[in-house]
Order: C-alpha cells, then structure tokens, then sequence
C-alpha cells in the first residue's frame, strides 16, 4: 500500500490531482485509513498506470473514465493498445531527430536537403487528422480498431495512402464546377468513402456527421480552405446528395 504522498513521489502526480481523480471517481483509493488518509494498492496503481498512459496519448479525462469503467475494459488488451501507439509515437519521433540531423549536416554543408525533406516528419497528414477527429465521435471499438489497423501498415503503405486521400480532395475540386449532384461527383465521394476505411468503416448514417466535421469545425475547415475555399461546404452537400441516394 502506498500513501497519496508516496504515491505522489513516485509517479510525478501531485497530491492534488490525486485528491482531484478521487473526487471525480476517476481513481479511488484502495482504502482510506481512521485517520483519513487515501492508501492506493496494486489494483489502484495499475489503474493509474492505465490513467498515466491514456494522458500521455492526450486523452481527456472525461474520455478516460468513459473507457475504464466500461464493463469490457481489458487491461491487457488496453497495455498492447498503448504499447502500439507508444510505437507509433517512438516512431514519428525518430523521424524527427533524423529530420534535425539532416538539417544540421545540411546547414554545415555535408549534405544537400531538398524542401521535401527540410519538413519531413514535420507534415501531419490531414486524412489521419480527420480520422482520428471522427473517430473520437463514437465508440472506443472504434478508436481502438482504428488505431490498430493504421498502426500495422508499413510507412511507405500509410504515405501512399495519404497521397491517394489528397488526390481525391483535388480531383473533387476539379470536379465542382459539375455540381454536387453529378454523375462525377458523386464518383468521387464514393472514392472517398473507400478510402475512409483505410481508418475505419463508417455507416452509412455517420458519413454527413463526417462530412460535417470538415465545414463545422474551423480547424479542419482551415486546412480545406488552403485546397479550396469552397470545398469543406460542397463536400457536405455532396456527401449529403450520396447518402440521401443510399436511404429506401
């Protein structure tokens, strides 16, 4: 058993966001003693561990509690999540210190970098952000099946990928002057859902919520403002047309 300020010592969390998870049933103590103090045993401090590991992902904490206190929580199969996107992590990271690398020898003329690999490991997909934007709107199964099955694709797999979501972002621009409701048009958005599930498979009923996110939210907006001003809204009204095809 370890007390709230052994515990504090030990993990880098203070007494008081200790007292704070407490209050807000995210972690309890194992017990508290006659004289009020919290003890954490094994089953509290696995489940910090749990806790430590969701924050350093940046999970919210609201998110957090959502995901441990679902009856199907499995430590295990959670310790392998984390461990592959602690990998995935380690990975990008090593990129950049390669990246700095190349730049120093660069800079003391060792070595020529063109613009391409001034910034590589620098540019985060957009397709992997929205992905993972929509992800966050429904389920952790999905969040976890996601995750998973970008992680085992190779590194030339997830840039090739990429490159096919940004061509299909182009060639809807190229397309928009034939409406929203075109025969090519609506070639394209089915294009985009395939390759959607590259991430995860979404219902039918989910791809306007999706859609959506590219209009409604500004941080997603802005990044599809930089392709076309007027794209996040016609991908709306497009996807909006393709699904309405769908419904009986």
């Amino acid at each position: 058993m370890l007390t709230v300020k052994q515990l504090s010592k030990l993990t880098g969390v203070t007494t008081r966001t200790l007292h704070y998870y407490d209050e807000i049933g995210l972690l309890k103590p194992s017990r508290v003693g006659d004289n009020g103090y919290r003890y954490y045993g094994e089953a509290a401090q696995l489940r910090l561990q749990q806790i430590l590991f969701y924050r350093e992902l940046d999970v919210p904490l609201a998110e957090i509690r959502k995901l441990m206190d679902r009856d199907d929580f499995d430590v295990m199969a959670a310790l392998l999540s984390h461990k592959e996107a602690l990998r995935n992590q380690s990975e990008r990271l090593q990129g950049l210190i390669a990246t700095v690398d190349n730049t120093i020898l660069h800079l003391q003329g060792k070595q020529i970098m063109n613009s391409e690999g001034l910034f590589s490991g620098l540019n985060k997909p957009e397709q992997q952000a929205y992905a993972r934007e929509a992800e966050q709107r429904y389920d952790a199964a999905t969040v976890k099946a996601s995750n998973k099955q970008w992680g085992a694709y190779s590194k030339a797999k997830q840039d090739a990928i990429m490159a096919e979501g940004n061509t299909v972002y182009t060639d809807m621009v190229a397309a928009m002057p034939q409406g929203a409701d075109s025969a090519a048009v609506q070639a394209i958005v089915q294009r985009w859902r395939d390759h959607m599930e590259y991430f995860w498979v979404p219902q039918v009923e989910q791809l306007t919520s999706l859609a959506a996110i590219y209009s409604e939210d500004p941080r997603f907006k802005a990044n599809f403002d930089k392709i076309h001003p007027e794209l996040a809204t016609f991908m709306l009204q497009a996807v909006q047309h393709y699904v309405a095809q769908l419904r009986p």
